[in-house]
């Protein structure tokens, strides 16, 4: 087998300012060690500010693509980063909730974590899919017929989700298998 699983897959990772530091950085090395070219897609040119701990200003992070300039077949699979903030911005982006909704109807794999889930939410794209998330959103992901485990990383058909930071190492393993399936 090559060591390089991920090798030719593009990632797009869907995230503005707001978003955690770690859940955008660790997962984008994961995948980009496996071999796939990551592109960072936002919602403005520019840059973004990533936080750590939802509070603290971390590093920046310069934009490679707005989301209403790029398409579902531009990319082989998705990150959608936490933070509290990232996600809630995401969600109110009408470009950003179609980019995640046509991602997941194609059965592209896609990896949330933290606070991610929420654009998930809005794009009404949970219904009957086991994840899990931040514990404070759960009760989202339940109203929108999602089912909720409390586990470290689960897999439902492509659909890859983590609670938090401390789940990363699992996340990011999970990514790379299942984004080389």
């Amino acid at each position: 087998m090559s060591n390089s699983p991920l090798s030719g897959r593009r990632v797009a990772i869907l995230a503005t300012d707001g978003v955690e530091e770690v859940e955008l950085v660790q997962p984008r090395s994961a995948v980009e060690s496996a071999g796939a070219t990551t592109t960072l897609v936002a919602l403005t040119h520019g840059d973004i500010q990533a936080m750590n701990n939802d509070v603290e200003a971390g590093s920046t992070f310069a934009v490679d693509r707005v989301v209403a300039d790029v398409s579902v077949d531009d990319f082989d699979a998705l990150i959608l980063p936490g933070g509290t903030t990232n996600p809630d911005a995401l969600r109110t982006d009408s470009d950003a909730v179609e980019f995640v909704r046509q991602f997941v109807t194609a059965g592209k794999p896609v990896g949330v974590i933290c606070h991610g889930p929420w654009i998930l939410v809005e794009a009404d794209v949970v219904r009957g899919r086991t994840l899990t998330s931040y514990p404070s959103i759960r009760t989202d992901i339940r109203n929108a017929g999602g089912i909720v485990v409390d586990e470290e990383v689960v897999v439902d058909n492509g659909l890859i989700s983590s609670r938090n930071p401390g789940d990363l190492p699992a996340f990011c393993a999970a990514l790379v298998d299942q984004f080389s399936a």
